[in-house]
């Protein structure tokens, strides 16, 4: 389910030469860590507003999924390189993926945790549209060694990442709902902050999980961890 908004801002053709230099057919998509807390509207605001030859296709944080620059124009996101002097460089990074950016990886929590479900959901989106399997996602780290995305790797959840994008690749099926259902809370991630309390609260009430959880939400000290832990713990009661 999506729950973003989707915009594009697109970076002007004046700065192709600087941020997007090259006609690109895309064959991957590599997915980053901002290691900030910007929103998507501010990271993709300030990389177009430079002349630094850094750059990426697609900012994503929990509420937006905001395209700057065209697939069919490379990217400066992976550093492996691919530049006219340096014809011998590996350069698929750069000159054959589109760089997808996920927000507010620096603190984590559930603003985080959202706008890494809403990066889930729209890679999951381009794979069908270009036709392609999940063997097309890379980590920035597959490109060039850098520990990227560092919060999907430090907390060792790759694998998971992969597998969510998968799931969400497969048709949905619409099920009659059961008496077991209804005794069961369904997660399904809003494009909210006050949904996602409002999700916490319930499973508070039906004592799927301690009052200690909403208070450490409330205190913006709910990690990433926490919040995959608290979407398995509620799903297995």
């Amino acid at each position: 389910m999506m729950v973003y908004t989707f915009k594009q801002t697109f970076l002007t053709a004046s700065k192709y030469s600087i941020k997007a230099p090259f006609i690109m057919t895309p064959q991957f998509i590599t997915v980053h860590n901002t290691a900030n807390d910007a929103p998507a509207a501010n990271e993709i605001s300030y990389m177009i507003g430079n002349n630094n030859q850094v750059s990426y296709h697609i900012a994503v944080d929990d509420k937006e999924v905001i395209q700057a620059i065209p697939f069919n124009r490379s990217a400066w996101h992976c550093g492996d390189g691919g530049g006219i002097t340096d014809p011998k460089a590996l350069k698929k990074g750069n000159r054959l993926s589109i760089g997808i950016e996920i927000c507010y990886s620096k603190s984590g929590g559930v603003r985080y945790g959202v706008a890494e479900e809403n990066a889930v959901q729209y890679i999951a989106k381009l794979l069908k549209q270009f036709g392609w399997g999940i063997e097309r996602v890379k980590k920035h780290q597959d490109w060039n060694g850098k520990y990227c995305p560092h919060r999907i790797l430090s907390e060792d959840r790759w694998g998971s990442f992969l597998k969510k994008i998968e799931e969400a690749m497969k048709p949905k099926k619409l099920d009659k709902p059961t008496e077991k259902d209804d005794d069961k809370m369904q997660f399904t991630i809003k494009e909210t902050k006050s949904a996602v309390r409002d999700f916490l609260q319930q499973a508070v009430d039906k004592n799927l999980i301690g009052k200690s959880w909403l208070e450490k939400f409330d205190k913006d000290e709910l990690t990433t961890g926490d919040f995959e832990g608290l979407k398995i713990i509620i799903s297995q009661r």
